[in-house]
């Protein structure tokens, strides 16, 4: 039941508690041994992604006809919380999974869908979704990026930055204009294969505060040239549209991690305080220990069941976009406030990054920041109004 005590949420099943075990089982053999490791050299291992993909952690989603295992946003989400009580949240997994495979999922042409998916659910290819540029980020009418129609195809030219997993990728899901004086409605979304594909070309792996394990590049496009098949959508100017149809399970993503991150940040610091003493005591005995733990686990614990019922909303299909910026604004800034206060408990320990919880306190931060600032989900709920 974790430390939060609560019971198995009406969405979660038998064969997803299995998968949650053998998920949490795979990321303590595999990936936490090398993560300090990964961190120092700023990306994970490429080799991880296939043993990843030979645990069954890549594509759940992905029907069967496909070469996927059928599953559901469900199973991405048990994958995602594995991740985070993991502490390998430098991982780009759970953004192929349930960001960039829905693309060609939803959208892709049939001969895109038996081509691409296969080799994502395998790691033969790894995902990225190429939207942030340096003058434009939650502003995605601001994308300059432009694609042309050149032949029988389109020349790409513009830059990306701080996309994930920019290093390792080798299939991103991009945002460009089609047509300029269209605004939101000339974005379009292409597939780009990357292997081999002339200017194009990766910047610097991007010197970050926290999630150092995340090969976080800017990626540049001079005119390289995609064909006529890239086009994700059965026509040009979709792109805005497929955006906004997504962020709602973007968002919905971010805050599982947030909420498992909460978890873990208060079960390392159970576990510090139980063994840690002063004047005599354990922390744990202190009247201050018990509040400020008992206040964090309270909500916790509103956050967990708040995301517990907004994935249940989503299965069902009704997850509505204002509920999803909630959750994602609420949980974000709700892990910063807890992790600061468990790391309090810490005392100077908690600033050495020898303790999860120092990494944690780093890794936080950007999710207040990416799929959408908090300060822009304030105004979509707003719009609820």
């Amino acid at each position: 039941m974790g430390v939060l005590g609560l019971p198995r949420p009406s969405w979660m099943t038998g064969e997803l508690e299995t998968l949650a075990d053998a998920a949490r089982r795979f990321l303590e053999a595999e990936a936490v041994p090398h993560y300090d490791r990964w961190e120092k050299q700023g990306a994970v291992d490429r080799a991880f992604w296939t043993k990843a993909a030979g645990a069954g952690l890549l594509g759940a989603e992905v029907p069967e006809a496909y070469g996927g295992p059928g599953g559901s946003f469900a199973h991405d989400a048990v994958i995602t919380r594995a991740s985070g009580l993991a502490g390998t949240d430098g991982w780009g997994g759970p953004l192929h999974n349930a960001i960039v495979i829905p693309y060609v999922l939803h959208y892709g042409g049939e001969e895109q869908k038996r081509r691409l998916l296969p080799k994502l659910v395998s790691g033969e290819l790894v995902g990225a979704i190429a939207m942030t540029e340096p003058g434009a980020g939650s502003d995605l009418q601001g994308v300059r990026t432009a694609a042309i129609r050149s032949g029988e195809g389109y020349a790409i030219t513009g830059q990306k930055t701080f996309i994930t997993n920019g290093h390792t990728a080798n299939l991103i899901v991009l945002a460009a204009k089609t047509d300029p004086s269209l605004g939101a409605k000339g974005v379009s979304l292409f597939l780009v294969e990357t292997d081999g594909l002339e200017g194009f070309r990766r910047g610097r792996n991007l010197d970050k505060i926290g999630l150092k394990a995340n090969d976080t590049a800017e990626l540049f496009f001079d005119g390289a040239k995609v064909p006529a098949s890239a086009l994700l959508g059965q026509a040009e100017g979709q792109g805005f549209a497929q955006l906004m149809q997504q962020l709602p399970q973007e968002r919905l993503l971010i805050a599982i991690y947030a909420a498992s991150r909460i978890e873990r940040a208060l079960a390392v610091t159970l576990d510090h305080v139980k063994a840690r003493t002063a004047f005599g005591a354990r922390l744990i005995d202190f009247q201050n220990t018990q509040f400020e733990l008992a206040e964090c686990k309270t909500e916790a614990t509103v956050a967990q069941v708040f995301v517990d019922h907004c994935i249940e909303r989503h299965l069902q299909g009704y997850l509505d976009v204002a509920t999803a910026a909630m959750a994602k604004y609420w949980t974000t800034d709700l892990q910063c406030r807890i992790i600061d206060r468990c790391l309090q408990l810490h005392g100077g320990y908690g600033y050495i990054n020898d303790y999860p919880i120092a990494r944690m306190y780093r890794d936080a931060r950007v999710e207040r920041i990416y799929g959408g600032t908090n300060e822009i989900m304030k105004i979509v709920i707003a719009r609820s109004l």
